[in-house]
């Protein structure tokens, strides 16, 4: 005997002795049915479920409970010693509030950017008072504001900011102008 599981869940038996009996037909019969019945069943389609876009002066809660949100925006360039040197940057303060019942690792915290309509890469800047992620955990019910620089050319005011708080949340997508 042969079993073949179909689309559908369906188990089909039939015999390789197929006699021609109305019970061999009523088999194959079954099986054709099954076939064309998942066949013409349409495919759901997926509804396209990006990423939300914020502003760059929005704050983001996530469901756990932490929350995510930039300021004080203020350009500047970066000193000779700084990584990469003499390049205009913007500066702006990210702020994490832990409202979830568990510690944060703020080590894991993950800030890019890009600048330009076309969505040109920008630099992290690091410099004096500009160190990166910081290498401390959040309790529960407490903050940390991080400074932060990326790369912004003079005479380009469109910021994208990405903020990724830790490996298990989703990305947080800032955008807007700087003057």
């Amino acid at each position: 005997m042969i079993a073949a599981i179909i689309g559908t869940g369906v188990v089909v038996v039939n015999s390789r002795d197929d006699d021609g009996s109305p019970a061999a037909a009523e088999t194959s019969t079954l099986v054709e049915d099954t076939v064309t019945a998942a066949e013409e069943e349409p495919s759901p389609t997926p509804e396209d479920t990006g990423p939300e876009v914020f502003g760059l002066s929005d704050a983001v809660v996530y469901d756990s409970g932490v929350e995510v949100s930039l300021s004080k925006f203020e350009r500047a360039t970066s000193s000779d010693y700084a990584s990469p040197g003499n390049t205009p940057y913007v500066r702006f303060t990210v702020k994490l509030k832990n409202g979830s019942s568990a510690t944060v690792d703020t080590t894991l915290l993950s800030v890019s950017c890009s600048y330009g309509v076309e969505g040109q890469g920008s630099e992290s800047i690091f410099d004096d008072g500009l160190d990166g992620s910081p290498t401390t955990k959040l309790l529960t019910g407490r903050s940390l504001s991080v400074a932060w620089g990326c790369e912004l050319p003079k005479g380009e005011e469109v910021l994208q900011v990405e903020v990724t708080p830790d490996f298990e949340s989703e990305t947080a997508i800032f955008t807007g102008k700087v003057k």
